[in-house]
């Protein structure tokens, strides 16, 4: 089983790639309106209401997705997750992005102004030219006071104690570059993007890693032994 999270500001368009070429069965977890200074554990925990807590697969989280993936985790621990164009916990945080929390300056600009600035954000998040104009409705379609509250949520997470995770990065990435962090799957050319452009590469690792857990599944005893 798959559950997947798209992007901040995103939906499952993003996935229009990735999901015919899984070998699973799917559900992805849409954003939800936050409610009034909302905890990232506590909404973490609003969307992962429809998951059952013995649950077992795979959560994966693309960019800040990957972040409240790692949150649900820490109450569904049957879930392996996978990061996609993200970070495993807080200390990742690039350079550019300590920057702006330290300065405060993303508490200046409305996310709105994203929407008026699409060629920035094309090469920001290494969108190809074909992904263009889905990129465009993304950016158009972004609720302003989610994204707000994201933002903040992702310039301040708290990652004490966070699980495991396995992560797949670009790298051409410029939102999380590639650092001194070792990383399990570096895909060649992948940008922040990639999720739609390197959908084929990305399916592979997960169905990879679907086949290992379906594995270990079978070869565990289906009752605990007799004492």
């Amino acid at each position: 089983m798959f559950y997947l999270i798209p992007g901040l500001g995103a939906d499952e368009r993003v996935f229009q790639n990735l999901l015919p070429l899984l070998r699973g069965k799917t559900q992805v977890l849409l954003w939800l309106t936050p409610e009034p200074n909302e905890t990232l554990p506590h909404y973490a925990a609003r969307m992962a209401a429809i998951i059952p807590p013995e649950q077992k697969g795979i959560i994966v989280g693309v960019s800040f997705g990957g972040v409240v993936a790692l949150e649900i985790t820490r109450t569904h621990p049957g879930l392996r997750t996978v990061l996609i164009s993200s970070i495993p916990d807080a200390s990742c945080l690039p350079p550019l992005l300590r920057l702006i929390r330290a300065t405060g300056v993303y508490r200046l600009f409305p996310p709105q102004w994203l929407k008026l600035f699409p060629r920035a954000g094309q090469w920001y998040f290494g969108v190809k030219q074909r992904e263009y104009s889905l990129f465009k409705e993304i950016l158009r379609d972004m609720e302003p006071v989610y994204t707000r509250w994201a933002i903040h949520r992702l310039l301040h997470w708290d990652s004490t104690g966070v699980g495991r995770s396995i992560q797949i990065l670009g790298t051409e990435d410029r939102v999380f570059p590639p650092g001194l962090t070792p990383v399990e799957h570096l895909i060649r050319g992948g940008g922040h993007f990639m999720v739609i452009s390197h959908a084929l590469e990305i399916s592979q690792i997960l169905n990879q890693l679907l086949e290992e857990d379906q594995a270990l599944l079978a070869e565990a005893p289906s009752h605990p032994p007799a004492t």
